[in-house]
């Protein structure tokens, strides 16, 4: 994982204690005063190593905070997560209000994320927005927020291939819309921007199936009045959607079987209008064609 503040943190550190004098020192006469002398010389030496030592142990020091940031992006990098999430932590907490301390944080949700621990990521995210809201790396939190609940979504979908993504719970879906549109909207120039955009599009249209698949449901069961409102419900909501096509259908269908001969013609009408070659015009339904989001 890349350093996305690119800047190491502003750690205040003392410097170690310099001995100097203008002129050199007398010699002094032999006796009792010499031997004080060299006992009370010897005795400093000793304290200023003491201190020394001392400082160079000091665990709020710019090398000493090198060192375990270090030590805990090596076992980030090595899949040593819960390593790295504890010495993250201590360098968070270290660092508090530096630039080490907001990467830190990112470094954490990284781990999080990379565990399998989608919650405790998003948590992590959610407390660096709040707790960096001028943050040069606002734009990558917003997108890493929006990645961690997209894959969420998509996590079962290497193995339920035969099972339309439509037809699961979308609420991480809608979490990672709301993440995406909001880099976009506050950081139209990010580098991360981009491929946003093409992720708002691909969520949108599966948010659009989804509530498709609730008004099939509906109808199949005969609960026309449920059906028709879904299917409106999806084509207000995601008028530009694939899926906004087989909705107007629903909608044509259901006014039919509550015998609502005005809504249905209306219903009709703009499905004319939006989709003049559709197949749902004919009759004929979409039984076997490949989804939409399927690319194999």
């Amino acid at each position: 994982m890349m350093d996305f503040l690119g800047k190491r943190h502003p750690t205040q550190s003392g410097s170690e204690p310099v001995l100097s004098a203008d002129k050199p020192a007398r010699r002094l006469i032999d006796g009792p005063a010499g031997g004080l002398l060299r006992v009370l010389t010897g005795s400093l030496v000793l304290a200023l190593a003491a201190c020394s030592s001392a400082f160079k142990e000091d665990p709020h020091s710019q090398a000493s905070l090198d060192k375990l940031y270090s030590e805990a992006k090596d076992d980030l990098a090595n899949g040593g997560f819960d390593r790295a999430i504890k010495g993250l932590e201590k360098v968070e907490g270290r660092a508090a209000g530096t630039v080490l301390a907001q990467q830190a944080q990112l470094d954490i949700a990284w781990a999080y994320y990379k565990s399998g621990e989608r919650a405790q990521s998003i948590s992590a995210l959610d407390r660096f927005i709040k707790l960096n809201p001028s943050s040069p790396a606002m734009d990558y939190a917003l997108y890493m927020k929006g990645i961690v609940n997209f894959n969420e979504d998509m996590g079962l979908f290497g193995r339920l291939a035969s099972q339309d993504v439509a037809e699961r719970d979308q609420q991480a879906s809608r979490d990672a819309l709301l993440a995406f549109r909001q880099l976009v909207e506050q950081f139209p120039e990010s580098k991360y921007a981009e491929d946003a955009v093409i992720r708002i599009d691909f969520i949108t249209n599966t948010l659009a199936a989804y509530e498709v698949h609730v008004a099939r449901y509906y109808f199949n069961r005969g609960a026309y009045v449920a059906a028709a409102n879904r299917a409106q419900s999806a084509v207000k909501e995601f008028e530009t959607a694939p899926a906004a096509e087989e909705a107007l259908s629903i909608m044509v269908r259901s006014y039919e079987q509550l015998g609502l001969p005005k809504l249905r013609d209306d219903a009709e009408r703009v499905l004319r209008k939006s989709f003049p070659q559709s197949q749902y015009l004919a009759g004929n339904e979409r039984v076997g064609k490949k989804a939409w989001w399927k690319f194999w």
